[in-house]
């Protein structure tokens, strides 16, 4: 538009002298022509420019060729989730872990590599949810329900109450009137402390006291599975310890646990076990007549489940890089002493506390401090599936050198222990563990391997490498 003003002016001058070639009314006739013209050409720049043709369908710049590639990768990725939900892997999830350990206890003259080792060898504290290999597989379908199936061979909670399955659990949550409120069915793990069943889940290589030998191992029955904001309540009939009762017991135990989560960082829970429990005392046999050897009777109550109370509350406290974990628990079972002697079964009693804190050193090093106590003094003795003199574990009654009991033989000893540790995130799916446990007594409990004698304390080590994905 700039370009034509200058042009109109130029017509102007020349029109202004009487030497031009035109008539003065032609060049008016043409400034009229042009100034029209302008003005059209300045009505049309102002004006809103019109709107882009949308190209048609499926072309959008692309060849044909390449409309019809797109076109048949769209098919085939439909056909392939298609396939994918047919097979059943929507929604399906598989995890797993591992932790290849090694162990040195001085009691037992031991150094060795601890990995999927087999049934032969007992639950001790020194051989208790760690050398394991575990692969999870968890499904949720469109209606919100959840299958659970974890496989642990040699080291689950199947080896341990099923015959030596490799199930660790097996379970299948439902939702009732919402997806907050479901049935919860199968073989569950206990839920009981602070500290978790699998490697993966916790600071050190071996379990605090109370979770070894006061905690349930698992459960098989139905949980009414409610979560309402903060709270998540758990409560439910199962069998205890064990996948089916032997004939004349037919009491399911009642189970339930309650947690607040406060925030991410804090909470409480509170758990509890009221029911009928294999009586390992009862399966044992006594002297009728106490000086006479082949007066050994078995007792009457063999083979009966007798009633277990066992109650416990945890919480824990994260706040920048400081961990505090803390737990106390309360349990009897009747006619489940260690005491005996006379023929008559008399009740265990016993309680427990433990405390854990941590501190993060660096953002991939932590070091971890644990101590746990338990008073299991009443009747010779006697915890949650030991009722039994057990030197390895250091549970029961004291033996001196000449073969007598310490304190007598009514008369239990209280346990302790206290771990130092450290745990290090090698990278994003392993975690590198060692711990030194010093683990007492009140009384000489610990058999020793090399001579045969009898200490109040052990000494472990351990390193191990968690793999998960």
């Amino acid at each position: 538009m700039n370009a034509v003003r200058p042009t109109l002016l130029a017509l102007a001058v020349v029109a202004a002298f009487p030497a031009a070639a035109q008539s003065n009314q032609a060049l008016l006739e043409e400034l009229k022509a042009l100034r029209e013209r302008v003005n059209q050409l300045e009505k049309k720049l102002t004006e809103k420019p019109a709107a882009v043709v949308a190209p048609a369908p499926g072309q959008w710049g692309m060849t044909p060729e390449q409309a019809k590639e797109l076109n048949r990768i769209a098919v085939k990725t439909e056909a392939l989730q298609d396939n994918f939900a047919d097979q059943g892997f929507k929604g399906l999830k598989i995890t797993g872990q591992m932790d290849p350990t090694w162990l040195y206890n001085k009691a037992q003259d031991n150094a060795t590599f601890v990995f999927l080792n087999n049934g032969d060898a007992r639950y001790t504290y020194d051989n208790s949810y760690f050398g394991m290999a575990v692969i999870d597989f968890e499904k949720e379908t469109d209606s919100g329900t959840r299958f659970k199936l974890t496989l642990a061979p040699e080291r689950g909670t199947g080896a341990l109450i099923n015959g030596g399955s490799i199930v660790h659990e097996a379970s299948v949550s439902i939702p009732l009137s919402d997806l907050a409120t479901r049935l919860w069915l199968g073989q569950i793990p206990d839920w009981t402390g602070y500290e978790l069943t699998l490697p993966a889940g916790n600071k050190l290589i071996t379990h605090n006291l109370l979770f070894d030998f006061m905690a349930p191992t698992a459960y098989t029955g139905a949980v009414l599975d409610v979560t309402r904001g903060k709270w998540w309540a758990r409560a439910g009939l199962a069998n205890f310890n064990t996948a089916r009762e032997t004939p004349g017991n037919k009491a399911p135990a009642l189970i339930y646990r309650v947690d607040y989560s406060k925030g991410e960082y804090d909470g409480f829970g509170f758990s509890g076990l009221h029911g009928k429990g294999y009586n390992y005392a009862a399966d044992g046999t006594f002297l009728a007549d106490p000086l006479d050897p082949t007066s050994e009777t078995t007792f009457g109550d063999a083979g009966k489940n007798t009633m277990i109370h066992l109650l416990e509350a945890d919480a824990y406290y994260i706040r920048g890089d400081w961990s505090f974990f803390g737990q106390v628990s309360y349990g009897q079972q009747k006619k489940a002493a260690i005491f005996n002697s006379d023929g008559v079964l008399r009740d265990a009693q016993w309680w427990g506390l433990s405390g854990t804190v941590a501190y993060k050193l660096t953002p991939r090093l932590e070091g971890v401090l644990r101590a746990d106590y338990i008073d299991n003094k009443k009747n010779g003795g006697g915890l949650l599936g030991y009722s039994f003199d057990d030197d390895i574990n250091g549970i029961g009654r004291g033996l001196q050198a000449d073969g007598s009991f310490a304190k007598g033989d009514s008369v239990g000893s209280n346990r302790y222990a206290l771990t130092v540790g450290a745990n290090y995130l090698f990278d994003e799916n392993t975690i590198l563990k060692a711990e030194y446990r010093f683990d007492g007594a009140s009384q000489p409990v610990f058999g020793q391997v090399k001579d045969g004698s009898y200490k109040k304390s052990n000494h472990l080590f351990g390193v191990s490498a968690v793999v998960s994905f």
